[in-house]
């Protein structure tokens, strides 16, 4: 055990995902560490001295040259980490090692016009398309399962619950394709945004000015920056950017909606598992329910609870990105610098979130037994507004409803059925020579008050929302 009293040597200080089992061993977590991140940064110094050799602007050599040692492995990211406080970013002392690691006649052409917010911003870029590859594979796992649970639960009846309350009967296969649209939602948001990602490149003040004075380059008429920003976004598989978007933050902005909206859309599910599966309530159970360190009977609804978190997470880190877009100048000073963690985080979250999504669902446990017992908690008050609907054409609204409170009244007083005492009353305050009135008396109260038989049109709903691909 270490010394309380001194500080932990940089194996502890560096986040291993000890306080984040949301995204710990997840596809998001490898995808945007600092490993990742370095590779990112090297790929983009990589593509854009190629990117100048395909213009003629560096020779082909250099290319290969770079290139090639922006692919080993002699970068340290911890050293690189410490060095990047001097100058308040890691691409200065990057750019520095990847300059020594090249033959002293490519040199010249390491990070040649670039400043760092261009490399930086580039990365991120790369980060978060390599990230969303994987988020986007666990929403689909997540949706395929949804769409089995709907379709094997079109017509299973359950109570709907507004405020808390038991409402009117809903289904549970409407409920689960409910779900899966938000899920098709946040794919749909962030496959439009993953095809969006744009490379950065305009210099140190986003004119571009540095590639357009090179002795060498395309002929006379053709705007060398220009040029350059196609080929270096088509060389790392971005979107060719309109403008340099130093202070332009449209690309950080839809990308933090994006994950925020994936975010809530997967804690909608989960909050509602995290309700359903309560002991008292028992209507699903998670397949694989997380223990507990003091009591061995529980088994937690924990892939519910860490999306759930990650949904809580969310806006926030995403309001930090949004602030940034108030950036000044050309380039700014700490709006840039105030995304790198949250942008980071919220890859990680989203990322997590759709990991335990697909988990959750493809295990979750449906008891529709327990949903059609808890349909008979209320002795028939949930399908009230059904039998408001029938008798208010025989009786009028008004004797219909006073009829409708007594036997409500009744109901929670004598724990007895809502069709029984509704029989009763009907029976014993027949309208004289009212045909109306003795048609009420003569309904199917049974059927009527049945929660099964009066859940609308959820099976239809259930029915196109799942035609939705």
């Amino acid at each position: 055990m270490s010394d309380p009293g001194q500080l932990p040597d940089d194996g502890d200080v560096l986040d291993s995902g000890l306080l984040a089992p949301g995204r710990a061993g997840t596809p998001a977590e490898a995808a945007t560490g600092d490993s990742a991140f370095l590779r990112a940064m090297l790929d983009a110094e990589a593509a854009l001295t190629r990117a100048q050799a395909g213009l003629g602007l560096a020779p082909a050599r250099a290319a290969r040259a770079v290139t090639e040692a922006a692919g080993t492995g002699r970068f340290d990211a911890r050293d690189l980490a410490l060095r990047a406080r001097a100058g308040g970013n890691p691409v200065i002392p990057l750019v520095a090692d990847l300059t020594a690691a090249v033959p002293p006649e490519a040199a010249p052409y390491v990070h040649r016009g670039a400043t760092s917010q261009d490399i930086l911003d580039t990365a991120a870029m790369l980060v978060a398309a390599r990230t969303l590859a994987s988020v986007l594979a666990d929403l689909d796992r997540a949706e395929r399962a949804l769409a089995r649970l709907a379709a094997d639960h079109r017509d299973t009846p359950m109570p709907g619950r507004t405020l808390t309350q038991h409402a009117v009967p809903t289904t549970f296969g409407l409920k689960a394709a409910g779900w899966r649209s938000l899920v098709l939602d946040a794919r749909d948001r962030l496959r439009a945004v993953r095809a969006t990602l744009p490379a950065q490149l305009g210099g140190a003040a986003g004119t571009l000015a540095a590639f357009g004075s090179y002795a060498d380059g395309p002929p006379a008429g053709e705007d060398t920056g220009l040029l350059l920003t196609a080929a270096f976004a088509r060389e790392l598989g971005l979107a060719e950017p309109a403008l340099p978007w130093h202070t332009l933050r449209t690309p950080l902005a839809d990308l933090a909606a994006a994950l925020a909206f994936t975010a809530g859309a997967l804690g909608k599910p989960a909050v509602d598992v995290l309700v359903l599966s309560r002991t008292e309530i028992g209507e699903l159970s998670e397949g694989a329910g997380g223990g507990s360190s003091a009591m061995p009977h529980k088994a937690n609804p924990v892939r519910a609870t860490l999306i759930a978190a990650a949904a809580r997470r969310a806006p926030g880190l995403a309001a930090t990105l949004h602030g940034s877009m108030a950036a000044e100048d050309e380039r700014p000073a700490g709006a840039w610098h105030a995304e790198w963690e949250p942008l980071r985080d919220l890859l990680r979250l989203a990322g997590g979130a759709a990991h335990d999504a697909a988990e959750l669902f493809e295990g979750l446990r449906v008891h529709p037994e327990v949903m059609y017992a808890h349909l008979g908690l209320t002795q028939g008050l949930i399908v009230s507004e059904r039998l408001a609907a029938v008798l208010s054409p025989l009786l009028g609204r008004a004797r219909a409803q006073a009829l409708l409170t007594e036997a409500a009244r009744r109901t929670r007083t004598e724990n007895r059925p809502l069709g029984h005492l509704l029989a009763e009353l009907l029976a014993a305050e027949p309208a004289p020579g009212d045909p109306e009135a003795a048609g009420a008396a003569e309904l199917d109260l049974a059927e009527l008050t049945d929660p099964a038989h009066y859940t609308g049109s959820a099976a239809a709903l259930t029915d196109r929302a799942l035609e939705r691909r």
